[in-house]
């Protein structure tokens, strides 16, 4: 079920920078989400957030694009609004957050700017580091009324959770399992000039 994160990895995390102009901005967590969904019982979806995660990146508006992005998300903090299915998640059978507490995003190279932005880096969970693409689009860059320099970024992604460890299931008696090993991840980050 950690297909949005990483995101998160993630990553965490596309927020912009590209050319000379670029600076770094740090993830506005208040402003910002890491979602995530998964199929469940063969058709519903199951959606879920973290809530504690921090990153940054750097970024050129005048660009609109990003040349490096970085994220840390406390695996503990996943929220799917069902506290059972939530401790299930932070147990071994899925993140084992007791000895793997974070999940981290750590990007590659970038390409692209606007509506148009790929993001390729590396995303750890449960102690295995994989390769990840997160396709993305700019969103803006404003001053905010306490002068702060502010950027957005949104993007989505997709993992399979077994090839890192996030192994468990059950078989369903009319067929099929209970969870679906796709991971989908949507990012939207908000940024603030440091």
């Amino acid at each position: 079920m950690i297909r949005s994160f990483i995101l998160i990895p993630a990553c965490f995390f596309l927020l912009v920078s590209g050319s000379v102009a670029a600076s770094t901005y740090v993830v506005d967590a208040a402003h910002s989400q890491i979602h995530f969904s998964v199929t469940h019982l063969m058709f519903f979806k199951v959606r879920g957030t973290f809530t504690d995660f921090s990153g940054s990146a750097d970024i050129d508006p005048a660009a609109q694009t990003l040349t490096t992005a970085r994220a840390t998300i406390n695996a503990a903090s996943v929220d799917t609004r069902n506290e059972e299915r939530d401790e299930h998640l932070r147990s071994d059978d899925f993140f084992d957050v007791e000895n793997h507490p974070t999940i981290t995003f750590v990007s590659k190279s970038v390409s692209g700017s606007g509506d148009n932005i790929t993001v390729v880096g590396d995303i750890t969970i449960r102690g295995v580091t994989k390769e990840i693409t997160l396709n993305g689009s700019f969103v803006g860059a404003t001053t905010d009324p306490w002068g702060n320099q502010r950027a957005g970024f949104v993007a989505t992604g997709e993992l399979n959770r077994k090839d890192f460890g996030l192994n468990w299931n059950r078989a369903l008696e009319a067929g099929g399992v209970v969870v679906g090993d796709a991971v989908e991840i949507g990012l939207e980050i908000a940024a603030v000039q440091q």
